[in-house]
């Protein structure tokens, strides 16, 4: 069974250019351009990770990994805060994110984030 990661991004482009490219590394890929069902979207789609956009609408990436991180039914599920905004590692290490990507990133770099997290990931 493929893995699943779950793409929060309001950048469509983003979106379009990680489902292309983690589809062809056999992962099944789902993505949101906002998170205002985010406990629902992750109850349904069951994700075996999350990248989160630190400036996504509606909650925001911050308070997004804060209620993932505090709810029982998702907080196992590993989540990486990817964005451009200079602050991303503090706002890593303050939110409990289990990774950080800064963008612009490499292929490569995403491919590694990814592997290295989604090996994280709990089955309760």
């Amino acid at each position: 069974m493929k893995k699943c990661v779950l793409i929060y991004d309001d950048d469509l482009d983003i979106l379009s250019v990680c489902k292309i490219i983690l589809k062809q590394h056999n992962y099944r890929v789902e993505t949101r351009n906002r998170n205002t069902d985010l406990i629902n979207d992750i109850k349904k789609l069951k994700p075996d990770m999350v990248f989160m956009d630190i400036r996504i609408p509606e909650l925001g990436g911050e308070k997004a990994v804060t209620l993932m991180k505090t709810n029982r039914d998702t907080e196992n599920i590993p989540i990486v805060l990817f964005s451009a905004n200079p602050e991303i590692e503090e706002i890593y290490k303050r939110t409990g994110a289990d990774g950080f990507l800064k963008k612009p990133f490499e292929i490569n770099t995403l491919l590694d984030v990814l592997k290295d997290n989604i090996a994280k990931t709990r089955v309760e």
